[in-house]
């Protein structure tokens, strides 16, 4: 769900943006700026790299991802998935995009580091020492944002704080149906929503409309892309990624995937798109130009990540067409 949380946070703010006049640029980078806030509160997750440090090599490969994700679950979704912190820190992170040396530029930047402190000491009071050490990590995140921003575009700080708010707000509710609900209220008790949405009472189903969220939330992120840049999502998509419906038989020849063991399904899967978005159907054994040896174009870019996309879409669509008739029937 990492990808999912900042997309949503991109495709709804352009959008907004783009509804409301903006130069589709701008609209364009606004939306940029609150993906990458909404990224911001997954770095809890750093903590979990401690996990790696009891991994012994004789665990195997599934022995480290799992001593990664046990650690994480000490900190993850609490201090830093915060309605209350995102509330205090989007301010904070506009002040810090206050461009200019004058004394009131000075004072704007004092005031957003000094509401962060706030947040550090309010973490440490209410929950240790741990709650800290991630609180600064997401503190230091959104201070890199916040100064990037202000050196690399003309959005104003009050622009970069509602990209801010909008970004850590969205986050936490893309976290309903993968994992324990985030500590929504910190420092306050959340007396709501303390249970995963389950989507369906077989787990395995569960994992796959999880999993079709994600797709829809990319899908929707590139739909919103493609509309602000003029392009057609639907044109650039090749016919190789048909191909993604042979993986239906994985559901006759693998463990079904939940929650709790999925790393089969999820890279299986995505390797499969992967293929179809990147191996050519007549690869070309020419010497490239010299002007085709720099970065990729937009456009081959894009037709590489819709056509991947729909592969993966086309191969989730068949694993559960044969799961529900043959195997879970």
């Amino acid at each position: 769900m990492f990808v999912g949380h900042a997309l949503l946070a991109f495709a709804v703010a352009a959008l907004v943006a783009d509804w409301q006049g903006w130069e589709r640029r701008s609209a364009l980078a606004v939306g940029v700026v609150a993906g990458a806030f909404a990224a911001i509160p997954d770095i809890d997750v750093a903590y979990a790299l401690v996990g790696l440090l009891e991994w012994q090599v004789g665990d195997g490969a599934l022995g480290a991802s799992t001593a990664f994700w046990d650690a994480s679950r000490v900190v993850h979704r609490s201090v830093t998935h915060s309605l209350v912190v995102g509330a205090v820190a989007a301010p904070a992170f506009g002040l810090l995009a206050v461009r200019g040396r004058s004394d009131r530029a000075r004072f704007g930047r004092i005031a957003g580091v000094g509401l962060l402190v706030t947040l550090l000491v309010i973490a440490l009071v209410w929950d240790g020492s741990l709650a800290v050490f991630v609180m600064g990590l997401f503190a230091v995140s959104g201070i890199l944002v916040a100064r990037g921003v202000a050196r690399a575009s003309t959005l104003s700080p009050a622009t970069v704080a509602v990209a801010a708010l909008w970004g850590l707000w969205s986050h936490p509710w893309g976290d309903l149906v993968t994992g324990a609900p985030p500590d929504w209220l910190f420092p306050f008790p959340s007396p709501v929503l303390e249970s995963r949405v389950v989507l369906h009472s077989n787990p395995t189903l569960h994992l796959l409309g999880a999993f079709a969220i994600e797709l829809a939330t990319i899908w929707f992120a590139l739909a919103v892309y493609c509309r602000l840049t003029d392009r057609s999502p639907l044109a650039s998509v090749d016919r190789r990624a048909t191909v993604g419906a042979a993986y239906g038989v994985a559901a006759l020849a693998a463990t079904p995937p939940t929650l709790e063991v999925s790393y089969h399904f999820v890279f299986s899967i995505l390797g499969v798109g992967l293929l179809c978005g990147v191996v050519r159907e007549t690869p070309s054994l020419e010497v490239p130009r010299a002007s085709d040896r720099g970065l990729p174009s937009p456009d081959g870019v894009l037709e590489v990540a819709l056509t991947a996309l729909t592969a993966v879409t086309i191969a989730l669509a068949a694993y559960a067409t044969v799961y529900v008739l043959a195997v879970s029937a």
